[in-house]
């Protein structure tokens, strides 16, 4: 995990030590606490033992292993505003808090190794002017509260990527740099598209981030700056994944940004692009946003695609499905060749609350097991888990062992 500053943080093990006691009768010695006390140590010495010692045996180290977090859309309308200025107002502090919108979610984040989130629009300067659909300009207050909740890295490429053209752009890595957070899926210069993103976890792992995007709206990339944001394209999805191996990449996660919006089902494309990348040996996962609703995770082989992980916080009110979300958590291994496979998966199920004040994130396995849950919020996150639970197993991931947290 990285600190909201950006420093790393370090991990390590503490060493043990092995004390081998020379043992004669019932007398003990050699740096232990026991002895006969009619036996002089000097007359133990001098006996010869009967046996030699056993060589300890050599301690080999476990597997290196790590966990990474996936989450959806970070999709900001005026309402997510007018409530992160609503909690600044009452905590008597100006501008905008959107930390108590995220707070339920901070302990799944912050307990991951490594965590990755989806930004989906662009960002303004912090007076404003702010705008929300259909082209997005939404405060940058946000990204301090991402940073706060402990991400690594967001993916930016999605279809408002240029909603606010170049300067959008800008102000969004530039938040992001600022906040200690790393990115990929836009660049303000062709150096930066050609760099790879790479996150430092345990052990010394490290963890390459990609992100592509299906469509930009109808806008289009600038011809002289095709590097704004990347395109979802299979040729150059798979020569960035084996650019990632190349400079050190001991994981490769893709992000992509496609799927039907309000479908639950992945369509045909997303189906097709998830087999041909998980296919490579260079791509090891793939976290996939933009439908506004959960989709299924499959394992393809013996790698996983979460097709739509829903919005993580959104106001999209259109139906309950819009306000559900997941946070799905792997767990690396490294196997005997020195690759990592994903050996655990596990989804956190997450709903927005937006029948009331405050608006607020859910994590709907800690809200339902909690005695202090309002009945109202009960009963949403409920709902919201019993529409997840179904959606998530329409590809088989529950045969593949996928473990839905609280389901």
């Amino acid at each position: 995990m990285v600190s909201a500053s950006g420093g790393a943080i370090g991990w390590g093990r503490a060493a043990s030590s092995i004390v081998v006691c020379l043992v004669v009768g019932v007398a003990v010695v050699s740096g232990c606490t026991t002895r006969r006390p009619d036996v002089e140590l000097t007359e133990v010495a001098a006996t010869p033992s009967p046996t030699a010692a056993p060589s300890p045996s050599p301690t080999v180290a476990p597997p290196r292993s790590f966990t990474l977090i996936g989450s959806g859309d970070v999709l900001l309308h005026s309402g997510l505003w007018a409530q992160a200025a609503a909690d600044a107002a009452a905590a008597g502090q100006p501008g905008m808090d959107f930390r108590p919108l995220f707070a339920a979610v901070r302990p799944v984040v912050a307990g991951a190794d490594l965590a990755i989130c989806h930004l989906e629009t662009p960002v303004a300067t912090p007076d404003g002017p702010f705008s929300s659909y259909p082209t997005f300009n939404v405060p940058p207050q946000v990204v301090s509260a991402l940073a706060d909740l402990g991400y690594d890295s967001c993916s930016t490429a999605s279809n408002h990527s240029l909603d606010k053209g170049e300067p959008g752009v800008v102000r969004t890595l530039a938040a992001l740099d600022a906040a200690g957070i790393q990115h990929a899926g836009t660049a303000r210069h062709p150096g930066e598209r050609a760099s790879v993103t790479l996150l430092r976890g345990p052990h010394g792992v490290r963890v390459a981030h990609l992100s592509y995007t299906y469509s930009f709206n109808g806008l289009p990339l600038p011809r002289r700056k095709p590097w704004l944001a990347n395109p979802l394209v299979v040729s150059t999805i798979l020569t960035d994944a084996r650019s990632a191996r190349i400079v050190g990449a001991d994981v490769v996660v893709v992000s992509l940004h496609f799927g039907t919006e309000y479908q639950h089902a992945p369509n045909s494309y997303q189906i097709t692009v998830a087999k041909a990348l998980l296919a490579s040996p260079d791509v090891d996962l793939i976290l996939g946003h933009h439908a506004h609703v959960v989709q299924p995770l499959e394992k393809i082989g013996d790698k996983w695609v979460a097709y739509g992980m829903g919005n993580q916080v959104s106001f999209q009110n259109q139906s309950g499905d819009t306000r559900d979300g997941i946070m799905p958590r792997f767990t690396f291994t490294e196997d005997t060749d020195g690759r990592f496979v994903v050996t655990r998966v596990e989804v956190v199920p997450l709903h927005m609350w937006l029948s009331g004040s405050p608006v607020r994130l859910y994590d709907v396995a800690a809200a339902l097991s909690s005695p202090g849950t309002p009945s109202g919020i009960r009963s949403a996150c409920a709902a919201s888990l019993q529409r997840t639970r179904s959606v998530l197993g329409m590809r088989g991931a529950y045969e593949d062992g996928l473990i839905l947290v609280g389901g």
